[in-house]
């Protein structure tokens, strides 16, 4: 029975890594295909409303997909999901880009501030996110693990305002590819040696890097 579970693991990772990044990154393929080489305004919105309906769309599928194979979803996907479809509805009614640029900044802070106000209090939220994935880890890893990642998280809020304000729509949409997705993988690296130290089961360390708490957002 163990080994048929860690047989499954790896590829359920790898599936909730797809079910998160994904729409993203048909979301960045689809505005790219759109947008005009001149900057054209009309063709411009035109692009971001294909874009984020083909995203929401995306995103819908992802949901099922994971109910399907993993036999649930997280309640970070689900929240993700509800902020994309709303955003994105109000992208597409109101022609402004805007409400999508905005959705990963709100996830970022309502993450953030909870994990941090859950860290102060003695609670780690960041356990019931994950529903205990890391086999072994002590109440104290989980809850510097919380805190780590709330202070990330709100690092990533300013981090896209700054972006959302510099940088053009295609610029900003690339940086959450090419600049975000990265940062994020090497920070759960970088959390590795303290969840180590803190009881987590040495052969249970991928998981850290499949079960990412980060969306996509």
């Amino acid at each position: 029975m163990r080994d048929t579970e860690n047989v499954k693991k790896p590829g359920s990772g790898w599936l909730s890594i797809v079910t998160d990044y994904g729409p993203l990154l048909l979301f960045f393929m689809t505005y790219r295909y759109f947008a005009p080489e001149e900057p054209e305004p009309v063709a411009e919105v035109g692009a971001v409303i294909r874009g984020t309906l083909v995203f929401m769309a995306a995103s819908l599928v992802a949901l099922g997909v994971s109910k399907w194979r993993l036999g649930r979803v997280s309640p970070m996907l689900w929240f993700s999901t509800a902020l994309i479809v709303g955003f994105g509805a109000l992208t597409v009614f109101f022609g402004d880009p805007l409400f999508v640029q905005l959705k990963p900044t709100i996830i970022y802070l309502a993450f953030g501030v909870a994990l941090l106000v859950g860290a102060w209090r003695g609670k780690a939220l960041l356990k019931i996110l994950l529903e205990a994935a890391f086999e072994g880890l002590t109440d104290e890893g989980w809850l510097k693990l919380s805190r780590n990642w709330g202070v990330f998280f709100l690092a990533l809020a300013g981090l896209n305002e700054f972006l959302r304000w510099y940088l053009d729509f295609g610029g900003w949409l690339a940086a959450k590819l090419w600049v975000f997705l990265p940062l994020t993988f090497l920070f759960t690296f970088t959390q590795i040696p303290m969840l180590l130290k803190h009881g987590l089961d040495p052969e249970a360390t991928d998981e850290v890097i499949e079960e990412d708490p980060s969306t996509g957002g």
